[in-house]
């Protein structure tokens, strides 16, 4: 069995809370996807898109990959929005060892559907939130998926209907994505799209931020 226990970096607590009436917050992401899932938390919020490099160094364990990277996502938009706590995140799938991506083709996410069937594939998804004061909290949140064994018609047909080429391991779990799959074992299922709201409210806690509390402030 898989540890499915979020792992992150240690993390100080934030000298003052920021003031719930005026916290301005920024989802470092351009998806729609995890844009959705951070308005159930009733919070106002922007969203752009960063630019780095996403390339793996060398020997860099999937875990510590995606915390960089959303660490990086973060601190990349800090110059344009000196003033926002800032949300990063990133993700990906592990297979027979190797990360497995986003597909953006048809024949990729065929063949990355197939090289999963009837396995149990972790997925990681690494958080971040940057202060204004440039403190940072991560973590990483495990969720592991089995999937069913099933026809390669059948994997066609859900790819020409859900088109999940822009989703690490080729599937939408919020959508037909939930067919292919027998059991899910973690604590957050939104981990899958991109954004675990539970490990999110567990940062903005340590940060001295009460989720809670901001969205009666906003609501």
């Amino acid at each position: 069995m898989a540890d499915n226990t979020p792992s992150g970096s240690p993390s100080q607590m934030a000298s003052s809370s920021p003031d719930a009436s005026s916290l301005p917050l920024l989802l470092a992401s351009s998806s729609r996807y995890r844009a959705a899932l951070l308005e159930r938390l009733k919070l106002p919020f922007i969203q752009a898109s960063p630019d780095i490099d996403e390339t793996p160094k060398a020997d860099e364990s999937p875990r510590d990959y995606v915390e960089r990277l959303a660490v990086a996502k973060a601190h990349a938009l800090r110059g344009s929005y000196p003033q926002h706590w800032i949300i990063g995140s990133d993700q990906c799938c592990i297979t027979d060892g190797h990360i497995v991506g986003k597909p953006h083709t048809h024949e990729n996410a065929l063949a990355q559907l197939k090289r999963v069937q009837g396995k149990r594939i972790e997925f990681l998804t690494g958080l971040a939130l940057l202060a204004p004061d440039r403190q940072c909290w991560s973590l990483v949140e495990p969720f592991n998926v089995h999937f069913r064994s099933l026809p390669d018609e059948q994997l066609i047909q859900y790819l020409n209907i859900e088109q999940p080429l822009d989703c690490a391991g080729s599937f939408k779990v919020e959508g037909l994505g939930i067919s292919l799959f027998s059991a899910l074992e973690g604590r957050d299922s939104n981990s899958l799209i991109g954004l675990p709201l539970i490990g999110l409210c567990d940062l903005m806690t340590e940060a001295g931020i009460a989720p809670l509390t901001l969205a009666g402030v906003h609501n």
